[in-house]
């Protein structure tokens, strides 16, 4: 192995580590939340009944119902946040079984078409003949490339395009690509863009890349991306072909 090489391997390795590691830290402070939160909202909601069901008590006055209805609001607030954190801690378990990339495709495809129709994007399909079967989680893989398609779509322009390619890549890896021919991400962007909670939408979560990247590293493949100003984007996603397999 050459110094180049050897040098991307460590850099791979190291930044694995540190995503395993955020990933067990989020988790566990997650879970460490979510228990004394769910206690204030039973108390809360406790509370709230003790003060009305008191016989003889009139009705609450409407700014003490007003304030209860702000508590409320913000612990579900808060419980999405713990929601939020515990996709960024990664996919969970994979149920692993044979699969089809082609026929995966075909499914994504006619599950987005309606959405393609309403944006106005054609939604094409090309496919590599005999692709052997790979050794995946069917739900979430789906997941992960129907983030990739909604994200095509909603950057490809009215009358545009967005492609679903398979191929094979190599003896060891096939490749997903999912391209579109919208505006193109900023150079400046292009290292973030799997960070979480980095977005250039004036909508959006900043997770979905990221968690889409998660499920691809956990199938033990690759999630890249080229883009050029004015020339679309082109997200490649490649996984290993059996008997290689995904991290148990």
């Amino acid at each position: 192995m050459n110094t180049g090489n050897a040098e991307q391997v460590t850099q791979s390795t190291v930044q694995e580590e540190k995503r395993n590691l955020l990933a067990r830290l989020l988790s566990h402070l997650a879970h460490e939340i979510r228990n004394p939160l769910s206690s204030l909202d039973i108390h809360v909601q406790l509370l709230e009944e003790d003060l009305t069901s008191t016989p003889g008590r009139a009705a609450l006055p409407k700014p003490i119902l007003d304030r209860f209805q702000i508590i409320h609001g913000e612990l579900c607030r808060l419980e999405n946040i713990v929601t939020r954190f515990l996709q960024l801690a990664g996919p969970s378990d994979l149920e692993l079984a044979p699969l089809s990339l082609n026929d995966l495709i075909l499914q994504i495809r006619d599950l987005l078409q309606p959405d393609a129709e309403e944006h106005k994007v054609r939604l094409e399909v090309e496919m590599a003949e005999n692709l052997p079967k790979i050794t995946a989680d069917s739900v979430q893989l789906s997941q992960a490339l129907i983030n990739l398609v909604i994200n095509a779509l909603q950057a490809a322009p009215a009358q545009g395009h967005v492609w679903l390619r398979t191929r094979l890549h190599s003896a060891t890896e096939e490749a997903v690509e999912i391209a579109d021919d919208g505006p193109g991400i900023r150079a400046e962007d292009q290292p973030r863009i799997f960070e979480p909670y980095f977005t250039t939408k004036s909508q959006g979560s900043g997770l979905g890349l990221w968690i889409t990247q998660q499920i691809v590293l956990a199938h033990s493949g690759a999630l890249t991306v080229t883009s050029e100003p004015e020339h679309g984007s082109v997200f490649t996603m490649k996984l290993p072909v059996q008997p290689g397999g995904p991290k148990p």
